[in-house]
């Protein structure tokens, strides 16, 4: 995707001669305008009650399991996904509409007896009006859904701004919600900088999911207006193997993790902590996993690393090797498409920016480690905390990590990848910044407490 301050372009990142979609970026005065029209159409949205906001859910959900493989085709061509994880996305998106429809028959508030006599206290959370979503392109369907479910099952209007990259898939899935919901209750601005400034700017509550610096940007400008922000941003995962571990299982998970999607996930795993003996038989059975990983065309069903998202990500990727010893990969193929072979590297310095900043593509660092405690300062000495992963067979050296591990999610014999959509979500350092999200968490986000005195009429005379 291309963007200039008139013109959005949408090209298939496997074959870049492939154009979805030309469109003209709305600019900021029509964002204002679409915020001004969700803003007034609130009220209406959560006076309609609990059972109209479930049944409005519900029929997304329905709508957009009718239209899964259409979806999960848009995906694998719009942004290079694998379509083995782009149906496995849709079906996700599904199950968390289907999930928070439930969500408007959940309690508000809670209700207390005075301290000084008669009447009553009421603690109630009410929505904050307009949502601003901005949302990143690799997980086109979920992760703008798993933002505006719960936004809309509390009573909010929802005003989504995607990424250029993945236009195409937030216009189709604006066009299934849309119909499903009442006017101007959910739309989807497509735009770039100008577009995503104007909203953050204008919304009532924001939501972002994106890189670190323009997360931080963002949460600056939504906190200086006094309006609640929440930001996942970036991660630079680990993955502890401790020599007691399934090293074949621990290994497969890991290469799965590092080339999955291209490594195009904040959840991918980027280090490799080998812990005392492990390193060896770890370094043999991860050069067998990641030369079995198959790079190429994403509706290849056996595909499993896809393209980076447009040139400059593949090029960004292609130097992050440069001058490092490396095991398995380092390649960028010939032909169309934004490739690079799944890569692990090893003996990489503490200072390099492989280890301290995210490349965002399928490259890995083993690295080793005296024993766990090491391993754990390794693993907690980058400026992210988003999730970790730890393989053995040990209880207490499992529990040791889940204590001292300073990362959102920690992972025991589990790939860093994978969501929970019914857990809370998120990263710690500069991975996140506010509350988290998903599962019931999420509703306390998009609603602000109130707190309520019903005294008697006659009360003190």
């Amino acid at each position: 995707m291309s963007t200039d301050r008139s013109t959005l372009t949408s090209r298939n990142p496997s074959d870049p001669a492939d154009v979805l979609l030309r469109l003209p970026a709305p600019g900021a005065f029509a964002v204002a305008d679409a915020v001004e029209r969700a803003r007034a159409a609130q009220p209406g949205w959560l006076r309609a009650g609990a059972a109209a906001r479930s049944a409005g859910l519900g029929a997304v959900a329905a709508a957009l399991e009718a239209a899964a493989d259409e979806l999960t085709a848009l995906a694998v061509r719009e942004v290079g996904k694998p379509v083995a994880e782009a149906r496995a996305e849709v079906a996700r998106t599904i199950a968390v509409w289907r999930y928070y429809a439930q969500a408007p028959f959940e309690p508000t508030g809670s209700v207390h007896e005075t301290a000084t006599g008669p009447g009553l206290l009421l603690h109630r959370r009410r929505p904050h009006g307009v949502a601003g979503l901005v949302t990143p392109w690799n997980f086109p369907f979920a992760i703008p859904s798993w933002k505006a479910a719960p936004a809309l099952a509390v009573g909010n209007t929802v005003l989504l701004k995607p990424a250029p990259e993945a236009t195409a898939c937030a216009l189709r899935l604006g066009e299934i919600v849309e119909k499903a919901l009442p006017e101007r209750v959910f739309t989807v601005l497509p735009g770039g900088p100008t577009e995503g400034h104007a909203l953050v700017s204008t919304a009532d509550v924001v939501s972002f999911t994106g890189s670190t610096p323009v997360g931080r940007a963002v949460v600056r400008e939504a906190t200086a207006r006094g309006v609640p922000a929440q930001a996942e941003m970036g991660g630079l995962n680990a993955a502890i193997v401790l020599p007691d571990a399934d090293i074949g299982r621990a290994a497969a998970h890991i290469a799965a993790a590092v080339a999955g999607f291209a490594g195009q996930k904040c959840t991918a795993t980027s280090r490799i902590v080998a812990v005392g003996a492990a390193l060896d038989p770890l370094r043999e059975a991860l050069a067998e996993a990641f030369r079995a990983i198959r790079t190429g065309d994403p509706a290849d069903p056996g595909t499993v690393c896809g393209p980076l998202v447009h040139e400059a990500a593949r090029d960004r990727v292609a130097e992050s090797w440069q001058g490092l010893p490396v095991l398995v990969g380092a390649t960028v193929p010939d032909g169309p498409g934004w490739y690079v072979a799944p890569t692990l590297v090893e003996k990489v310095p503490p200072g390099d920016r492989l280890l301290q900043e995210e490349v965002f593509g399928p490259v890995a660092a083993l690295l080793p480690a005296d024993d766990l405690a090491h391993a754990v300062r390794i693993t907690n000495s980058v400026p992210y905390g988003l999730v970790t992963s730890v393989h053995t067979a040990d209880l207490d050296a499992a529990l040791y990590g889940l204590d001292l591990v300073d990362t959102g999610m920690i992972r025991i014999n589990a790939p860093t990848t994978g969501v929970d959509f019914h857990l809370p979500f998120g990263g710690a350092k500069r991975s996140g910044h506010g509350p988290r999200e998903q599962g019931r968490a999420a509703l306390g986000f998009y609603t602000s407490s109130r707190t309520y005195t019903l005294a008697p009429a006659g009360a003190g005379t």
